[in-house]
């Protein structure tokens, strides 16, 4: 086996499997520590989507600490795969794309690669929407005449100019932080975790003021009648807790391959995803709480609920919080993946600039303010639909490096179009359709293509999960427990 240890030189490798953004990291770059993992869930966690999803729990009849502990175990389920993948980028220093060639051949990695690289750009547009609209609130500070300016975009479109014009601001940082590089990225969640957390803590602290404690929503019982009504709500959120990270569960890899230890990448992982998810889904329920008792409604959009504020410096600095946090949640988690990922596709074209710049052309196509119209879709139709998707990969790749590879891989073959992991492996591609394939029923009924009856549709409620388990055991079977030629 290649020694990870001694950086792969370009004798040997094919230049189009790799280049500089690619190939695997070498040990004296190799320096995030523990604390670097921390900052980097910090800044993808605090987050608007993040800070709504319990919230949304929580109107769907769940009682706060029932929407707390979903929101933990579902983390914590999440967080054990996140390390198993995360051991290949440490070990190696490769980037998911790569890891991805030993279970799926050098040609079939595109196809986890592209799926993954998609649901990214998803993400990006959504992210990038929520970073336009408080710049959107911003400007409204200023003119509060733009929001009824004639509109002269298309009908279709579905906003205003003014809307579009920062959306596209909020996208151009982006594009910013993409040609500075991935160090950028690193210094950037380093600098807003310490600030992300205290305007979180901010933003609890006004709630207790504001609403003399924190008002009805954490005072109400479950408004569940029966064990299976709650069950009913349950799973499917479970799932969809699951799917919020089960994109950084594959390409996890794309940051530990910096990491100085493998302790570095599992101590700071553990410490930072599930302790301030559950931080920051709390901060949701409570300010969405407390807006009941002062606006006499749910508010669970912290964006709408700055706007009511009366201090204009207030609301201008609680907005200027919120681009920072998307910001740095959108460089993070949705940027170095695709960009890896497309780089990945075309290696001696495509660099990890051109890579980001791909996803955020794509972003702005998808027009993801149509995606988060509805938070039922979002959490029902998008997160547990990827989900589908990306549980199956992340259940071979697995399976693959530690059962079948014994975490034993050849690097210098990874790059090479005619050695051991050529082509693409067939068992690899079996395995993940049959993963898929139990969901399809429950995810058609969902957008509306067939009816919601049946056991089949009710599956979807578990979609991440199933799909990992078939896919894991079918591929262990298919490759007898041992490698072979792809």
């Amino acid at each position: 086996m290649t020694d990870p240890d001694k950086p792969l030189h370009g004798d040997g490798a094919d230049r189009n499997l790799s280049n500089a953004d690619i190939a695997p990291v070498p040990p004296g770059r190799r320096n995030w520590s523990a604390i670097s993992f921390f900052a980097l869930w910090v800044g993808m966690v605090v987050n608007i989507p993040a800070y709504m999803i319990a919230a949304s729990l929580v109107d769907g009849g769940m009682s706060w600490s029932q929407a707390m502990w979903t929101v933990l175990l579902g983390n914590v389920i999440v967080l054990i795969p996140m390390v198993l993948s995360g051991h290949a980028g440490t070990k190696y220093g490769i980037p998911f794309p790569v890891f991805a060639r030993a279970a799926f051949g050098i040609r079939g990695a595109h196809i986890p690669s592209f799926l993954r690289a998609i649901v990214a750009c998803g993400w990006f547009g959504i992210q990038t929407w929520i970073g336009g609209a408080a710049i959107y609130t911003l400007v409204l500070i200023v003119w509060p005449g733009a929001e009824n300016l004639p509109q002269v975009l298309p009908d279709f479109i579905g906003i205003n100019l003014v809307q579009f014009a920062c959306f596209m601001a909020f996208w151009f940082m982006n594009i910013w932080l993409i040609w500075k590089g991935i160090n950028s990225i690193k210094v950037l969640e380093h600098l807003a975790a310490p600030f992300l957390l205290a305007c979180g803590l901010g933003l609890l602290w006004w709630a207790w003021v504001s609403a003399d404690g924190f008002g009805p929503m954490l005072e109400a019982e479950s408004k569940f009648a029966t064990r299976a009504e709650f069950w009913k709500l349950f799973f499917p959120s479970l799932t969809a807790m699951v799917g919020f990270w089960a994109t950084l569960c594959l390409n996890i890899s794309d940051f530990t391959r910096y990491a100085k230890s493998q302790s570095a990448q599992v101590i700071g992982q553990a410490a930072g995803l599930p302790t301030t998810m559950v931080l920051f889904a709390f901060i949701g329920v409570a300010v969405t709480s407390a807006t009941i008792v002062v606006y006499g409604e749910a508010i669970w959009d912290p964006v709408i609920l700055v706007r009511r504020f009366d201090t204009p410096l207030i609301v201008f600095a609680s907005m200027v919080a919120v681009i920072i946090a998307t910001l740095s949640t959108n460089a993070a988690a949705n940027v170095v993946s695709p960009a890896n990922n497309f780089s990945n596709m075309w290696p001696s074209k495509i660099d990890f600039k051109r890579g980001g710049y791909i996803t955020g052309v794509i972003g702005i196509v998808m027009m993801p303010w149509k995606l988060l119209a509805d938070p039922s879709g979002y959490i029902f139709t998008w997160l547990i639909g990827y989900s589908a998707l990306l549980g199956p990969v992340i259940g071979i790749i697995l399976v693959d490096y530690y059962l079948v590879r014994k975490t034993e891989l050849d690097i210098r073959e990874l790059y090479r179009f005619d050695g051991r992991y050529k082509g693409i492996n067939n068992k690899a591609i079996i395995a993940m359709l049959l993963g898929i394939a139990p969901n399809i029923p429950g995810f058609l009924a969902q957008i509306g293509v067939i009816g919601t009856g049946g056991a089949l549709v009710e599956l979807y409620h578990y979609a991440w999960f199933i799909g990992l388990a078939i896919s894991s055991l079918a591929y262990y079977v298919l490759m007898g427990g041992k490698e072979q030629t792809a």
